[in-house]
């Protein structure tokens, strides 16, 4: 039933304008290019969207047009959370009426739950899951600190309507493979590392939602699928190369995000909103350059 729900999906960045709202003429221009370069799916409005930053009535704009532009050709699924419960649900309500295909939600932030349980999350993540009738996928919490432990708040989730998946923002690939199992492959699951990509399928990850797919989505789902065909050697190298051109370019991600989408795609994400990135450095062009060859070649990818 949800066999589209599945490869290598970028958390979309959003274009910004430089005064804290969408670029929406770029966003269009943007959706475009990640269409073009063989998507599986588009995760909207996460952190890597900065969705958090944005005004309701941007989040609701960014949804419309990006649903438009795409008009159906892959799956789509929004990221509702919010800091309020009654945010997230309209804004999982309008995600119904543009007719994405699934929902996502962040846990409660800044109040976190006083008595050690899942209690909070839990019943935010209810609120949201029956505002409309779209897959919900909430995001993995470190939930192995509550009371009851991860199983138990697994077991809970899947009482849910509409509980389809989860995505996984995890480094903990035991946590991956303990939700697998306890749920007993009724979730599709998404990995969030991307520095685990291939590693995560292991565990029983379906997909994988990330950052970094918005620069090298050819290179990483030609590297995933070849994985799962069963070439390891191609995956062990292209991970280690990718791993290290992540750890090369995190400390200053924004500024790369933006020069490499640049060079590669002609697109202008714009600066990140403040405070997000506002200690990244412009890096050499002749940097940025490498860093991108590194991925492409390690990919083995032709063409």
């Amino acid at each position: 039933m949800y066999e589209n729900l599945k490869g290598v999906w970028p958390a979309m960045l959003t274009p910004m304008d430089g005064n804290g709202r969408p670029a929406f003429k770029q966003l269009e221009k943007w959706v475009e290019v990640l269409l073009s370069q063989g998507v599986d799916g588009l995760y909207l409005l996460g952190s890597t969207g900065q969705g958090f930053l944005l005004t309701e009535e941007d989040r609701k704009k960014v949804t419309e047009i990006t649903a438009g532009v795409n008009a159906g050709k892959v799956p789509i699924i929004v990221q509702v959370g919010s800091m309020t419960t009654a945010e997230s649900v309209r804004l999982a309500q309008h995600a119904s009426q543009c007719k994405v295909d699934g929902i996502s939600s962040v846990a409660p932030v800044y109040y976190g739950p006083t008595d050690g349980s899942a209690g909070m999350a839990l019943s935010h993540y209810e609120a949201i899951a029956t505002a409309s009738d779209l897959p919900f996928f909430p995001y993995q919490l470190g939930t192995t600190n509550f009371s009851g432990g991860l199983v138990d708040f697994i077991n809970k989730l899947l009482q849910m309507p509409n509980m389809v998946g989860m995505k996984l923002t995890t480094n903990n690939l035991l946590e991956i493979s303990t939700i697998a199992y306890s749920s007993k492959s009724k979730l599709v699951l998404f990995s969030g590392a991307d520095e685990l990509m291939c590693q995560a399928v292991l565990c029983g990850a379906t997909g994988a939602i990330g950052s970094y797919y918005n620069v090298f989505e050819r290179e990483c789902k030609y590297v995933r699928n070849e994985f799962v065909k069963g070439d390891v050697k191609l995956a062990t190298d292209f991970m280690l190369v990718f791993q290290e051109i992540i750890a090369e370019s995190l400390p200053n991600i924004w500024s790369f995000f933006r020069q490499a989408i640049q060079m590669r795609y002609s697109v202008d994400i714009g600066a990140s909103i403040a405070p997000v990135g506002n200690t990244n450095k412009v890096l050499e062009d002749k940097k940025v350059e490498e860093l991108i060859d590194r991925v492409v070649k390690a990919s083995k990818i032709e063409g």
